[in-house]
């Protein structure tokens, strides 16, 4: 490889950590290119990346990116998802912090430990499930109890139908294949749009206790609805895709943790290490979002060692590569180790994003596994993997952190 030649990231996101590993010798940050030929700059430092999320003249505006607003975007490019719609993902400023304002009270502490009851009911009744299956038959833990539990939770906060609940979220999945042919991401973002439109029909005539509801009308009669009905849609679209996909993942990697760190599960069973040490050092460890779309520099941005990053030029944020510079998380960081002592390298990683646009879920996707991982494993404390970690398949996408299955066995 030379100075001019970007490296061409994997889109079925095969060996995202060996490949961020190799990008990351190259400096703070290195040129990559995306499915479609399009080339952005990957940030893996730690200090870099966090020091970039909270500068002004970095931007979550796609209209600041020279390459779009050029028109050398294909129209049916694979990530179009990340860059065609108006939220608080995609925007800066005073924009963002108004749309954030809108959805902001439906994430507060109350509301999400208000939930508690609610999360452990719907786990209990997933293992009485998981429980049901014959013995010395593999179960699929993300099929029957990381994906459900918070699909389940999401489409109940927004008051979705059940019946469009599961094909709801499999569109939102399907946006998020990067290794898939253009068109058939294109046709999930469709769906996907379609579906949130239908919801929006149907809360307008059946409002109730919900987001959805409290969005469509507004805090109260006096100050009225906050959002526009293109800012609706568009937010809508963005809680139910991110409102499922990063805890499933959350929830996935845990749990294949513990299976594979013996020691480590016994301490938080034991109450040695407690679970919300497992949890964050989980979310570092492997970061459900592994690279995070877009960010845009709106001038010259110096990282050091000799590397800039052109005003205009797109930023693709390595969540997973920061979380594992071993300049900020110690020569261990490739390692999984929840400690006891409150002290852990787990502090302050990125997993969730950093400065204002800190992921406002947060707190309920630590909470959904924080309730699901001890459960699940108490209720079936001889589960083991029913193959071997190696061989278990991604997800086919370098944005996204999970697997495709997590094939078990819940008893010897």
């Amino acid at each position: 490889m030379t100075d001019n030649q970007p490296i061409v990231l994997d889109p079925t996101g095969t060996d995202i950590h060996g490949e961020i590993a190799r990008i990351r010798d190259l400096g703070p940050a290195a040129r990559v290119e995306l499915p479609g030929g399009v080339v952005v700059w990957m940030v893996t430092d730690y200090a870099v990346l966090r020091r970039l999320m909270t500068d002004p003249q970095v931007s979550k505006d796609p209209q600041d990116w020279t390459t779009l607003r050029e028109g050398r975007i294909p129209a049916d490019w694979v990530m179009t998802p990340w860059i065609g719609l108006r939220n608080m993902l995609r925007s800066s400023g005073a924009e963002h912090a108004r749309l954030r304002k809108a959805v902001g009270p439906a994430f507060g502490p109350r509301r999400v430990q208000g939930l508690q009851p609610r999360i452990e009911a719907i786990v209990a009744d997933l293992l009485d499930g998981l429980a049901k299956t014959p013995e010395g038959e593999i179960a699929d833990l993300r099929a029957d109890f990381a994906r459900p539990l918070p699909i389940k939770v999401i489409t109940e906060l927004m008051g979705v139908p059940a019946e469009i609940g599961t094909p709801l979220c499999h569109a939102a999945d399907g946006t998020l294949d990067t290794s898939a042919p253009p068109e058939q991401v294109q046709q999930a973002f469709m769906t996907l749009l379609s579906l949130v439109g239908e919801l929006i029909a149907y809360k307008r005539e059946h409002l109730g206790d919900d987001l959805t509801s409290t969005l469509i009308t507004g805090p109260d009669e006096e100050t009225g609805p906050l959002l526009s009905d293109q800012e609706l849609l568009d937010t809508l679209t963005l809680i139910i895709s991110a409102g499922h996909e990063t805890t499933v993942n959350l929830i996935d990697q845990t749990i294949l943790a513990l299976l594979t760190h013996p020691r480590a599960r016994d301490e938080a069973l034991a109450g040695a290490v407690e679970w919300e040490e497992v949890i964050e050092e989980s979310l570092r460890w492997q970061s459900p979002i592994a690279n995070m779309p877009f960010r845009y520099a709106r001038t010259d941005l110096d990282l050091g060692g000799g590397v800039c990053i052109p005003a205009g030029e797109a930023i693709l944020a390595s969540f997973a590569g920061a979380n594992r510079d071993r300049n900020s998380f110690g020569g261990n960081a490739d390692e999984f180790h929840p400690t006891a002592d409150g002290e852990d390298s787990s502090k302050g990683h990125l997993a969730f994003g950093y400065g204002m646009h800190h992921c406002l879920g947060a707190p309920l996707a630590r909470l959904e596994a924080r309730i699901a991982v001890p459960a699940l494993l108490s209720r079936f404390p001889k589960l083991r993997l029913a193959a071997a970690a190696g061989e278990l398949r991604p997800m086919p996408t370098f944005v996204m952190n999970g697997h495709s299955s997590l094939p078990v066995l819940l008893s010897a």
